[in-house]
């Protein structure tokens, strides 16, 4: 597939999908929805692709969706713009929500570096990965309110489960800005590096993660996203469903060999 958006590799283990509009902070068009989209099935369905990792061009990480208007709207199409909430009604599901839907299917690691500042969906985009590390000039706000809309790219889902009901309402009602310093104390990064270091560290860290055994660190993120919607039944049912998959790897066996004889293991993914 070719990019006009977005910069798209893959080496050691690792595809890092680049947003690649800088002269607009990043904003997404429809065009980088859909390479977006595609970037994340494309390392979904690579077996030598341990975890991804996604980051902005330039200075911003992504502003949201581009309201410059024209072919760049979310709702372009050959016919009139719609005006009605009949003619809106699958609008976010026939563009924006095309990135959620495709994270939602990645089992791999999903990790954001986040170079810039990420603005109401983009700061939705940036809240649906696994892990977020800021460089520490980076910044983030829940902007809609101050366009009076609401969270469109499953913010109102994130959000919550990663600061918490009242910290997630709180940046929700106010639009605030918070920076690198603010987001590692409430849990929302990971860690705020130096920015020439984002990247380095980020791709350390998937360097760490792609090192280890595949299966049962997918399965580890069904369990712990599944357990988010579930009864502590059905969790420990997942579980052990999940851990008759790991046992059969030989991972799992090369992992005990490996600490008996007290050396680092060697994983290979099956």
């Amino acid at each position: 597939m070719d990019y006009e958006q977005i910069l798209y590799e893959k080496a050691g283990g690792i595809a890092t999908i680049m947003l690649n509009r800088p002269e607009r902070m990043n904003a997404f068009t429809p065009v980088m929805l859909r390479e977006w989209a595609g970037a994340l099935e494309d390392a979904r369905l690579d077996s030598k692709v341990g975890a991804v990792i996604v980051t902005g061009a330039g200075k911003g990480f992504c502003a949201g969706a581009d309201l410059s208007g024209g072919e760049n709207r979310l709702d372009a199409t050959d016919g009139p713009p719609p005006t009605t909430a009949a003619d809106f009604r699958n609008w976010l599901r026939d563009s924006v929500h095309y990135v959620p839907r495709a994270v939602a299917l990645l089992d791999k690691p999903y990790i954001a570096a986040v170079n810039g500042a990420a603005v109401g969906a983009g700061m939705d985009m940036c809240s649906m990965a696994d892990i977020r590390i800021f460089a520490d000039t980076a910044r983030v706000a829940m902007s809609y309110v101050k366009v009076g809309l609401v969270p469109g790219d499953g913010g109102c889902y994130y959000l919550p489960r990663i600061v918490g009901l009242a910290k997630a309402l709180e940046l929700i009602w106010t639009g605030d800005f918070i920076d690198a310093e603010e987001a590692v104390r409430i849990g929302y990064a990971s860690k705020a590096v130096p920015a020439d270091d984002l990247i380095p560290e980020t791709r350390a860290l998937a360097e760490r993660i792609v090192a280890g055994p595949a299966v049962a660190i997918q399965q580890a993120k069904q369990l712990v996203y599944r357990g988010y919607d579930s009864t502590i039944e059905q969790a420990l049912e997942d579980a052990n469903r999940s851990m008759a998959i790991v046992r059969s790897t030989e991972d799992s066996k090369e992992g005990p060999r490996a600490f008996a004889e007290k050396r680092t293991p060697k994983f290979k993914g099956r």
